[in-house]
């Protein structure tokens, strides 16, 4: 018999933005439920207009964004890139990112290697390079 493991996004897996307080944000991060060994897999519906509340960098891993549906605006570093559906991201170890949901709001899925277990990540409240 095949090894895989199937679950569904959004059925099975914790929303885990209400923790955190936040409002128009669904955060729900599927290694655990998927038993990943060496990635993760990450599912984001942002609200138009929404802000993730924080920004936070990885020191080890490297990250794609995927935007499924809508449009949404990344921070990287201090660069903010325009996006829309389809469009892929590569941020990689080293860098601030943070995202925020364009008029339509935006669906986007997001997968992270090596799997750290978040010990090389650092969050920032807030954070977003200023705009010019």
């Amino acid at each position: 018999m095949a090894d895989y493991t199937k679950v569904n996004l959004r059925a099975d897996v914790e929303d885990m933005a209400p923790g955190f307080g936040v409002e128009g944000l669904e955060a729900r991060f599927a290694r655990k439920a998927l038993e990943l060994t060496k990635g993760g897999l990450g599912y984001f519906h942002i609200e138009p207009g929404v802000r993730t509340p924080w920004g936070h960098i990885h020191s080890e891993q490297e990250e794609i964004y995927l935007v499924v549906s809508g449009s949404a605006r990344f921070a990287v570093g201090d660069e903010i890139l325009d996006v829309a559906q389809w469009d892929a991201v590569r941020i990689p170890a080293g860098e601030w990112r943070a995202m925020e949901a364009g008029a339509d709001g935006a669906e986007v899925v997001a997968f992270g290697a090596p799997f750290t277990e978040n010990k090389d990540a650092e969050l920032k409240p807030g954070w977003w390079p200023e705009e010019g």
